[in-house]
């Protein structure tokens, strides 16, 4: 089965599209496309050795670029023959067998990842016989770096756009499909090391209610940089199946798509951008009869030519005006690029020839299947939807207010008190409403009694207080009303704790003088036989009660002339209180020093610490000096080294 059947004697090349203005997707009127038709460039591959040229011609002057192809008459049909001797076809670009990788990018590939970028779905497919360079166009040479093809240019192209662009949150992802003998395979599997093909876990079609179709078993991989998706390529490139035939030594024996999925969302936007781009890689047709092959390799060339042939049929089905059905279904590959081929999609293709003498039939076949496709026409739509989390939240919050006018509509009070957020959110609300001049204003506060019973409460606040009311509201005079109790209490704790201190101090204070009275009592006894000593007596007893009056506690003169005799003042009284203990507390611990049992001990373990101080201090200086010797050694000792060391090189 061929990929391209043979027009009707006599038939004319296909018809070619008017010309299609260049994709321009970054723009704002990129939201806005109608139907476009897939944009067809035919490139020429460059003739081997021993390969003879054929004939044909390229004409640029024309509005689109046209390829004539001259086919010269064979003498052994006779003089009296109906074949044609020239096809014209046209295209958007035609490329020669001088054009570079980077020229095809930049006619072929950046227009329609711009577009990617934008939000629509793109396709990159080639298509040709087999050995056309078709996987070179695709995916490049390995030999020079210049060889890239589309795919890698394309990941390279993306990702330093992605990296420009600061305005959006971009994920990508990318998957590798192959397509062989009508199965499809997953190359980027992580969980399998495949050894053979049959390794590689196999990927099947599924199809949803609105005709969507999802690929099973086909594995997304996240490529955050140009690196990581390259290493994808790579990986998917060693699982691919290729083999030598007699017209290619490196011939794809299957179908590949590697697909590029990018989204992207503004932050603070609620919509999301899903896009995604195929670039395709399809298996050359080839004439069994012309390569002679056998075996294996007829088995997979049998394939590869009825994939094709139901590809021909969908683009034939296709151009059809009244055409009711669409034979998507007849292979996986159809399947697979349902939306690339009249569906949601900017699709491009690219015809590979392969201009000797020997190919010029398989040739012509691929332009005639070109000129089919470009009659097609796609309806490419901007992917947006709304992010599934915040489509949560807000149906979230729709459900609570449902919640709260079936509990006002049924009468169920809620216990619950309203949060200081919740109060301070009503107040603003009813100070905007206080402040709006227009008469059909209203405040709304939704379904919830309680925040209704709140806003009457604050209304007749201001009724009542309309002075105070203006410049305070009510959540504000609660939160004021708690500082202020809660300000007064620290300080009630406060004071209370400082009157405990001066309470714990008197109690001392008392209790030392009733000591200090008991030993007046015992020196009073003394002095009483001595009777010269009464009128100093009397000014020391007049002078200590002067001293020992407390604002807290009042003594007996008795009492005050019994503490004079033995103590003439107490100088704890009389000093002010400027360090950081206070009078009581320093003279308690100065009595309690003095009256301690273990004093003397205390004394004594003093004058032995000093001791034990002036020791280590002397060895210290000891060690240092010993420490200064080491070093001025040492120091001798490398300088012997040095001086030896220079002796023995001289």
């Amino acid at each position: 089965v061929r990929a391209g059947s043979r027009s009707r004697p006599g038939a004319r090349g296909g018809a070619c599209p008017p010309a299609v203005p260049g994709y321009g997707c970054r723009g704002p009127a990129a939201a806005a496309m109608g139907k476009e038709t897939i944009r067809v460039y035919a490139r020429v591959k460059p003739l081997g050795r021993r390969q003879q040229a054929g004939s044909y011609s390229v004409d640029d002057e024309e509005p689109l670029p046209s390829l004539e192809i001259a086919v010269p008459r064979d003498l052994a049909d006779g003089f009296i023959n109906n074949k044609r001797e020239s096809y014209k076809f046209k295209f958007q670009k035609i490329f020669g067998q001088e054009a570079k990788q980077d020229v095809i990018f930049d006619s072929i590939a950046k227009p329609v990842a711009e577009c990617v970028l934008a939000g629509y779905n793109g396709t990159i497919f080639a298509y040709g016989q087999t050995g056309s360079g078709k996987t070179f166009t695709i995916t490049g040479g390995a030999e020079r770096y210049s060889d890239r093809g589309i795919i890698p240019r394309t990941l390279s192209y993306i990702f330093d756009q992605l990296q420009k662009d600061s305005s959006k949150v971009y994920t990508t992802h990318v998957s590798y499909l192959e397509i062989y003998n009508e199965c499809g395979y997953d190359l980027l599997d992580p969980r399998h090391e495949a050894s053979k093909m049959e390794d590689l876990p196999k990927v099947t079609i599924m199809e949803d209610s609105d005709q969507n179709i999802h690929l099973k078993n086909l594995s997304l991989q996240q490529a955050t940089n140009e690196e990581e998706a390259l290493n994808l390529l790579f990986l998917g490139d060693t699982n691919r199946m290729i083999a030598e035939t007699p017209m290619n030594q490196a011939s794809s024996r299957s179908h590949c798509i590697f697909t590029i999925h990018i989204s992207s969302k503004e932050p603070g936007s609620a919509t999301i951008r899903h896009s995604k781009l195929h670039l395709v890689d399809l298996a050359g047709s080839e004439r069994v009869a012309k390569t002679g092959i056998g075996g294996h390799l007829l088995t997979e060339a049998k394939y590869i030519n009825l994939s094709l042939h139901y590809l021909e049929q969908v683009i034939i089905a296709l151009a059809e005006k009244n055409r009711s059905h669409i034979p998507y279904r007849n292979s996986m590959m159809t399947s697979v690029l349902r939306d690339s081929l009249g569906g949601n999609c900017m699709t491009t293709m690219i015809a590979t020839l392969a201009m000797d003498k020997r190919n010029i039939d398989e040739s012509i076949s691929t332009c005639r299947f070109a000129q089919r496709v470009a009659l097609i026409k796609n309806e490419a739509v901007l992917n947006e939807e709304i992010d599934p989390t915040l489509m949560i939240v807000q149906l979230k919050k729709e459900i609570q207010d449902l919640k709260y006018e079936l509990a006002l509509v049924t009468g169920k009070q809620r216990t619950s008190e309203l949060s200081q957020e919740e109060l301070l959110q009503l107040d603003e609300l009813i100070e905007t409403f206080l402040r709006d001049n227009d008469p059909d204003s209203s405040l709304d506060v939704g379904a919830d009694m309680r925040k209704i019973k709140y806003c009457f409460v604050h209304m007749k606040q201001i009724i009542n207080h309309p002075v105070t009311s203006g410049t305070k509201l009510l959540s504000q005079d609660i939160s004021e009303e708690k500082n202020s109790n809660k300000e007064a209490g620290e300080e009630l704790e406060k004071l209370k704790g400082l009157l405990q201190q001066r309470d714990n101090e008197i109690n001392i204070l008392v209790t030392m003088l009733k000591k200090e009275r008991k030993k007046a009592r015992d020196a009073l006894s003394q002095l009483n036989a001595i009777s010269a000593g009464s009128t100093v007596l009397e000014q020391s007893l007049s002078m200590s009660l002067e001293e020992s009056q407390s604002p807290s506690r009042c003594f007996s003169l008795k009492e005050a002339k019994d503490l004079s005799s033995s103590v003439p003042r107490l100088p704890f009284l009389s000093r002010e209180t400027g360090g950081k203990m206070s009078l009581g507390c320093q003279e308690a611990f100065e009595v309690f020093k003095r009256d301690h049992a273990d004093s003397i001990t205390i004394e004594d373990n003093k004058q032995l610490l000093k001791q034990r101080f002036d020791e280590a201090k002397c060895l210290g200086e000891k060690l240092n000096e010993v420490r200064n010797k080491i070093n001025h050694l040492k120091g001798k000792v490398i300088q012997r080294q040095i001086q030896r060391a220079a002796l023995g090189k001289s």
